[in-house]
């Protein structure tokens, strides 16, 4: 049985305990942590690395949604965000965010277990999806509409993220494979040696990067910008291409 690991963060203590009472009675869900702050939160992802995240929105000093922004921004496992709050007007701001589902205080544990249910579900279909690569791996299958399309490494130019699909260039920006996966989940399984995430949309194929500039990657025709969080890194690579 797949085991998710949560944390549940809400500065209310009646609903904080209702959440990790509802996680602790549910059997594929492990609390590994909980806490009544975002801020304190923020750290305990990032040392937990939790599979998926109970967020209350309306906290003091960090709210849920602006951590979910900041989540989205770092490099690193990104967790599965449940939200849960008292107010209905934060659906579409938790659709940008990608939250996964949106429980409306009060909520029944048959609400949290249908949220439950649906990060579990996506969870296992994002681990089925492909087999984990190596660096002496030659080829992925994706899933491509309905059926699995291999597709050999070193004719991968760069990945591109589109919400909840990824584009995947193939020799050149004429031809692509658009496939139903996270940038995150692919960028997990890629061989570090042969690809590097530039940009929060953007995984390369270092072998066919043609050119660089101080901000960005040209490959064929294509501009990457390299974004801010990944800039110290990549300097790392280029170091090493141009002594």
């Amino acid at each position: 049985m797949t085991i998710l690991k949560c944390i549940a963060v809400d500065d209310e203590p009646l609903a904080l305990k209702l959440v990790q009472t509802f996680i602790e009675q549910t059997p594929f869900l492990e609390l590994t942590a909980s806490c009544d702050n975002a801020v304190e939160a923020l750290t305990l992802i990032r040392e937990k690395q939790p599979d998926v995240v109970f967020l209350d929105i309306n906290m003091p000093n960090l709210t849920g949604m602006e951590l979910a922004r900041l989540l989205q921004e770092q490099p690193g496992p990104i967790p599965k965000i449940v939200f849960t709050t008292a107010y209905n007007h934060y659906a579409i701001e938790g659709y940008r965010v990608n939250a996964v589902d949106y429980l409306l205080k009060p909520f029944s544990y048959e609400e949290f277990l249908r949220a439950a249910n649906k990060v579990l579900q996506i969870t296992e279909d994002t681990s089925n999806h492909f087999q984990t690569i190596t660096a002496d791996d030659e080829f992925i299958f994706l899933k491509v509409e309905y059926q699995w399309v291999r597709i050999s490494l070193k004719d991968i130019s760069y990945i591109e993220s589109l919400k909840d699909y990824v584009k995947v260039h193939i020799d050149d920006s004429q031809k692509s494979v658009l496939s139903l996966i996270s940038l995150k989940a692919l960028e997990e399984k890629l061989p570090s040696s042969k690809f590097m995430r530039v940009h929060r949309s953007y995984i390369v194929s270092l072998d066919k990067i043609s050119a660089i500039s101080k901000n960005s990657i040209f490959i064929d025709k294509a501009e990457i910008t390299v974004g801010e969080q990944y800039k110290e890194t990549f300097k790392s690579i280029v170091e090493k291409w141009i002594k």
